[in-house]
């Protein structure tokens, strides 16, 4: 999920708000106007977006969020995100690679995930591709190596970017090792989502907090 993402959807910023700073909130922290309101947003703003993620399990995991949300608002895949982590057998690479015909007509039949066939049997494929690229240094590894020099240094919603050079050479190294639903807009969601790029606007509470990027701007 990008900061631009969570643009569309019930309930998300105006125009007027996206294309502006940090909103400065109640507790006195400045958020981008998406986590200001939403509890749930807020949360996961705080405590996870932009954080490293390097284990092969929490990457998968993200990866198969980042796939359903397309055409989603992020606040909907995060409400259903611990009905995911059920019906994806807690997002095991291993045991989603096993899935078989029984199992997607099982995950069609469940009204709590995002019942759509495309994105199910992407997320099958997705996870037999991480099974077979341990063999040449893991999924970790391979997503990491596509950090980029310097992050961008947003200070207004219409300062950050939805793709970069980065994320769509990730893009094109996932699909030649057979993974879907990784477009390069997908893939800078996910480098935000796990902290390889640092999108946190410049004057919010959460700038450089990942211990990856300094907070002061490059110059």
């Amino acid at each position: 999920m990008s900061e631009n993402d969570i643009r569309g959807g019930t309930g998300q910023p105006s125009s007027t708000e996206a294309a502006g700073g940090a909103v400065l909130c109640e507790d006195g922290r400045r958020r981008p106007p998406w986590a200001a309101r939403d509890p749930l947003l807020r949360e996961y703003y705080d405590t996870e977006w932009g954080m490293p993620v390097h284990d092969e399990a929490g990457l998968f995991e993200r990866l198969v969020l980042e796939g359903f949300q397309s055409g989603l608002s992020w606040a909907t895949i995060l409400r259903k995100r611990p009905a995911f982590r059920d019906a994806f057998a807690g997002f095991s690479p291993d045991a989603v690679a096993r899935f078989g015909e029984s199992d997607v007509e099982r995950l069609m039949n469940d009204d709590r995930i995002v019942r759509n066939r495309r994105k199910i049997d992407a997320a099958i494929a997705n996870a037999r591709a991480v099974v077979a690229l341990r063999e040449d240094g893991g999924l970790g590894a391979l997503i990491w190596s596509h950090r980029p020099e310097r992050t961008p240094e947003p200070r207004t919603m219409d300062e950050v970017p939805t793709r970069s050079p980065e994320s769509i050479a990730l893009a094109a190294d996932l699909k030649r090792r057979g993974f879907r639903f990784v477009g390069p807009v997908t893939m800078f969601a996910l480098m935000e989502a796990i902290g390889v790029v640092d999108t946190h606007l410049m004057d919010s509470h959460r700038r450089g907090t990942s211990g990856v990027w300094d907070r002061e701007p490059t110059g």
